[in-house]
């Protein structure tokens, strides 16, 4: 995990300072603290970190760590119970499997304007191979096959949707992938603008985006933007990055696909086989001629080949069925 807390170091590095300068920060279920500990030293974005721990064990390391910083300081204490300091700036929550204990604390311990940072890694569940589990906790038929960690992304994010909602608040993604075996969303904490969240149900009958599968419907999704493109345009490796090649090849990816932030992705890969040709197309030749015909398109983080575009799914499997029968 060492290259995703460099991305959220980078993160706050990011962040447009407060008013009242460097932020406060509050992890959640921090075990040994090692997250909030290098946002605290390295993203010189924080006058203060709390850090709550509820094992004994893990305390007992978490204070020995925490000694070493100034402006830390942890408390054994469970994290659905926010610490007196609240409301926080920056409010991060990365349990061991799913955030949803935690998640209506979170959304509540932050002021508006600031910032909530969620993790889950039950990917068994949000990508569609336990889809009962998936209905019963988050409310949620999943997506499931290749498209089903983003399909647990938005399922996530609509889930923190409905949770701020209910606190009298909103969110905005400024930026949310999945990634390896977790997903990650950065949420702006704002106040209700009225208008109805993004957040669908998707018939597969007439989606007309990347096929989904048969076994919709799917959701509820969000359907919004997973990234804030002026925000990731200003995302750069942090000086300290244990693994800078890695972070700079990643944000490289996200400037990219923010510029065509559509709902999920394709493979040139799947659209052949979906469509009986024997040798999928190359994605430059997609590219080339998606764009030719006044689409945008942009490689995505979530898969070496795939790629995101605002044209409809029609017209994506007319060129590729175009390109194969040149060959």
């Amino acid at each position: 995990m060492a290259g995703d807390r460099d991305l959220a170091v980078a993160f706050a590095r990011a962040l447009v300072p407060p008013a009242s300068g460097r932020r406060t920060g509050w992890e959640m279920t921090a075990a040994t603290g090692v997250r909030g500990l290098r946002l605290l030293h390295e993203s010189e974005a924080f006058a203060s970190f709390v850090f709550s721990e509820s094992n004994p064990e893990a305390f007992r390391v978490l204070s020995g760590n925490v000694a070493r910083f100034p402006g830390a300081r942890a408390l054994e204490s469970d994290s659905r119970t926010a610490p007196s300091d609240a409301p926080f700036d920056y409010v991060d929550l990365d349990p061991y499997g799913s955030p949803i204990a935690f998640a209506r604390t979170a959304l509540a311990s932050a002021r508006l304007g600031g910032v909530v940072a969620v993790t889950a890694t039950d990917m068994m569940v949000l990508a569609g191979p336990q889809p009962a589990a998936c209905r019963h906790r988050y409310g949620a038929h999943p997506v499931r096959g290749r498209l089903g960690p983003e399909g647990g992304l938005r399922i996530l994010l609509a889930y923190l949707v409905t949770t701020a909602g209910s606190l009298g608040r909103s969110i905005r993604p400024l930026l949310a992938y999945a990634r390896d075996h977790y997903v990650r969303a950065y949420l702006e904490v704002v106040a209700p603008t009225g208008e109805p969240p993004p957040v669908e149900i998707i018939d597969p009958e007439r989606w007309d985006g990347p096929w989904l599968g048969d076994r919709g419907p799917y959701g509820p999704l969000w359907v919004g933007p997973l990234f804030d493109a002026g925000f990731v345009g200003r995302l750069e490796v942090p000086p300290h990055a244990a693994r800078p090649e890695e972070v700079a090849r990643f944000i490289e990816r996200l400037r990219e696909e923010s510029a065509v932030d559509r709902p999920f992705y394709y493979e040139a890969n799947v659209l052949a086989s979906r469509l009986g040709i024997p040798t999928p197309p190359s994605l430059r030749s997609i590219e080339d001629g998606l764009r030719a015909r006044g689409f945008r398109v942009a490689r995505t983080h979530a898969r070496p080949e795939g790629f995101r575009t605002d044209s409809p799914r029609s017209s994506v499997e007319e060129l590729v069925r175009q390109i194969g029968s040149r060959r």
